[in-house]
């Protein structure tokens, strides 16, 4: 004979499935709101405020609503963020980007800071190095006759040894 179901836990098992389903679609649509904030993180608003289009907040811009659309109409078109990145730049120049790509001439604006800092690293080391030899070599005490024989004038006149 089997045991009757227990109408508690046939409850909870319906709400859990149906907690578990409320969460897969979210997750989903989650996702357009990702890559939404995502990529307007990278993009930068082309009125010329200087700030990243998600972020450009004065009062009155007339370039970031209509590239918010743009962009939200993209993700919904089903375009990857490479082929949405691309279309803006396209569209608006590589100067919409909120970093330079990492490849082409682009991989310049990477390298040089790193290397204009290393050259003169390197160059304030020789600077230093310089000036520490010289100044040794200036520090020498000049030991002559004639040299020694003004400091035994000065120590008869004055009656001292020397020293402060």
């Amino acid at each position: 004979m089997a045991a009757p179901l227990n109408l508690t836990v046939v409850k909870r098992t319906l709400q859990a499935g149906t907690l578990a389903i409320a969460v897969c679609f979210s997750l989903g649509a989650s996702d357009a709101g990702a890559r939404y904030d995502k990529l307007n993180h990278q993009m930068m608003c082309s009125c010329g405020c200087g700030q990243v289009l998600g972020e450009c907040n004065h009062v009155g811009c007339p370039d970031s609503p209509v590239q918010l659309a743009e962009l939200r109409t993209a993700i919904n078109t089903g375009m990857t963020d490479q082929q949405v990145l691309d279309s803006f730049v396209a569209k608006y120049g590589a100067t919409v980007l909120a970093a330079p790509r990492t490849h082409g001439f682009d991989l310049v604006a990477w390298i040089a800071p790193f290397a204009v800092f290393a050259a003169a690293l390197l160059g304030t080391i020789l600077l230093v190095r310089n000036w520490s030899v010289g100044k040794s070599e200036a520090q020498q005490p000049v030991s002559s006759p004639e040299m020694d024989a003004i400091h035994d004038r000065i120590r008869r006149e004055t009656g001292s040894e020397g020293g402060y």
